[in-house]
């Protein structure tokens, strides 16, 4: 009678009491661990910053080129789309190009399957060719990687004391170009110049690196110092943002589906009026070929 008593004590945190008493809920080690060291006053354990990307889409190839080459050559997409294809199909490639897309610093061409390093220049050497294009601002095509993102904070917002000269991207991409810890380090896209506040003259700068999946790139940056004149600017790691939205009914960026104004769709791989998954069915490409697969 004893040893039974003393179990139902033992038990009686684990257990919902009768109405009118105090609720008592069950706690394993690790909460008791994390009271105890509340009450001991243990500081809390720092938040984990994700500030780099995990598995990249590889399907695709990331081609860096002026703004103005990128809108000369999204303008004629679909002959790119076929000229490439003809001479990855002559090198008897397995890979195809289903679409070509545009950001701000690149155009992305998404393929059928994962591109090897031939595949690449043969992309290259097409590229290489367009005559409506400065091929000298046009860098090798290279697959995705993950992305780190970072932050430049102890910048002046203002270049030399003068109101009037605000920091620019393509000051920081100077700056960056100019100082050696800087070295091997690829910017994804062109870096973001916020002002600290209204009332102040001291500046963010958030840029975005092609890094690994583990980040080394990135870990090999952050806390280091430089200088920027007379002043020495710090290197702080940051949250991944989540990215720019794509509509997936006109397939622009910048936008959800649900504020496109466009009343009618477009298909992703030929920019015609109609759903991409009706793509086999409506799409002259393929609709002369019954047995083509649209995946």
């Amino acid at each position: 009678m004893e040893d039974s008593s003393l179990l139902n004590t033992s038990c009686s945190f684990n257990r919902i009491p009768h109405k009118g008493g105090p609720k008592l809920c069950a706690l394993n080690t690790q909460k008791i661990d994390q009271i105890q060291k509340i009450i001991n006053g243990a500081p809390k354990p720092k938040p984990c910053i994700q500030m780099t990307t995990k598995d990249p889409f590889w399907k695709q190839v990331i081609i860096l080129m002026s703004s103005n080459n990128i809108k000369k050559f999204i303008e004629n997409s679909l002959l790119h789309i076929a000229n490439i294809n003809r001479s990855l199909q002559n090198a008897k490639s397995e890979v195809l190009v289903d679409f070509i897309c545009a950001d701000n610093s690149n155009i992305t061409v998404v393929t059928n399957k994962i591109t090897v390093q031939s595949d690449l220049y043969i992309i290259k050497n097409y590229i290489k060719k367009v005559e409506n294009i400065n091929t000298l601002n046009v860098d090798m095509p290279q697959l995705p990687q993950s992305k780190s993102y970072l932050k430049i904070i102890s910048i002046l917002f203002f270049l030399h004391n003068n109101s009037n000269e605000c920091l620019t991207p393509n000051d920081i991409e100077t700056i960056i170009k100019q100082n050696q810890i800087f070295d091997n380090i690829v910017l994804t896209s062109k870096p973001h110049v916020i002002k600290v506040s209204p009332k102040s003259d001291m500046s963010i700068i958030w840029f975005d690196i092609w890094d690994v999946q583990s980040g080394s790139k990135a870990k090999g940056l952050i806390n280091r110092c430089f200088n920027v004149g007379k002043y020495i600017a710090t290197i702080q790691s940051t949250n991944m943002n989540p990215g720019v939205s794509q509509c997936k009914n006109c397939w622009q960026w910048k936008h959800t589906t649900l504020s496109c104004y466009i009343q009618r769709s477009k298909c992703v791989k030929c920019n015609k009026p109609h759903k991409s998954k009706n793509h086999c069915q409506f799409g002259q490409c393929c609709k002369v070929n019954g047995k083509t697969n649209p995946s």
